[in-house]
Parts: C-alpha cells; sequence; structure tokens
C-alpha cells in the first residue's frame, strides 16, 4: 500500500507540532519541508475539520495540535486522509466482478487492511519524534524556498 502525498503531508504536520511549543504557520513548515503552500493548506484544513490541528489568524496566528500528540494514533490519521475502499477496486461499494462472493481475495486483502490500521492504531504521533530536541533543531535550519 502507498500512502498518498495528503497523508504523508498531515503526518509530517502533526510531527512538527509535536516536536514546538509555538504556533507555525503553513508558510513555515511548507517552506521546511519544500512542499507546495497550496497542498498544505488543504491538508490542514482538513487535519482542523478532523479536529486534530487548531488554527489561530492574526499576527500571532498559525496552528498548533488540538490534543496532546500522545493520543493521536498513526491509524487515526491515515483512515481520516485514504480513501480505504480504493485499495482494490472490490472494496468499493457497487463493484460488479463477476466472481464476487465466489473469491478469496477480498477477505484476505481485507484481513490485511485491518491488520495494517491496527498496527498503525498502535503508534503515536508522539513516537514519532523520539528525538524532539534533534527533530526541531533540523527544522530550524534555514529553510529553502518552497514550490509555488
Amino acid at each position: 500500500m502507498q500512502l498518498s502525498l495528503h497523508t504523508d503531508y498531515a503526518l509530517r504536520v502533526l510531527m512538527t507540532l509535536a516536536a514546538t511549543d509555538q504556533h507555525l504557520s503553513v508558510d513555515e513548515i511548507a517552506q521546511r519541508f519544500r512542499i507546495s503552500r497550496n497542498h498544505l493548506a488543504k491538508v490542514v484544513q482538513g487535519l482542523q475539520a478532523a479536529g486534530l490541528v487548531e488554527t489561530f489568524r492574526g499576527r500571532s496566528g498559525g496552528m498548533r495540535l488540538a490534543r496532546p500528540a500522545d493520543t493521536i494514533t498513526v491509524g487515526e490519521v491515515v483512515r481520516r486522509f485514504e480513501n480505504l475502499d480504493a485499495f482494490v477496486s472490490c472494496f468499493a461499494s457497487g463493484a460488479g466482478c463477476v466472481i464476487n462472493g465466489m473469491c478469496g481475495l477480498k477477505p484476505l486483502l481485507s484481513e490485511a487492511m485491518e491488520d495494517f490500521l491496527t498496527r498503525l492504531d498502535q503508534r503515536r504521533i508522539s513516537e514519532l519524534v523520539p528525538h524532539v530536541s534533534a527533530f526541531r533543531e533540523r527544522l530550524l535550519r534555514d529553510p529553502q524556498p518552497s514550490p509555488a
């Protein structure tokens, strides 16, 4: 399984916010990771809608985690940002496969997906940043301009 850029960026934002105690803007994070500001803004909207980040307007605006990093699981983020029904075409409702009901592939892949998500549910965002000071130091280096 390959995670989408949306999920990748969502995890990066959460890890970054977990490693800092200050509000960060979309622009700051986009520059530090050298990713599109516009794409990242959409990801942040999704994180806000999911109740994972809080955003603030104004001079000291930006965003921060809405919950402690040790209460947010990687599985929660993946479920929010991935279309898991599209993992295999027969997962989609209304898929008209000729061998539907006689094929052992769908239950096998469904079980594998559940195992994958269960494993991700066991990991918290805080665990993805085991060396907070080193992570923060690398992020705070002079950022390069991000793509438009």
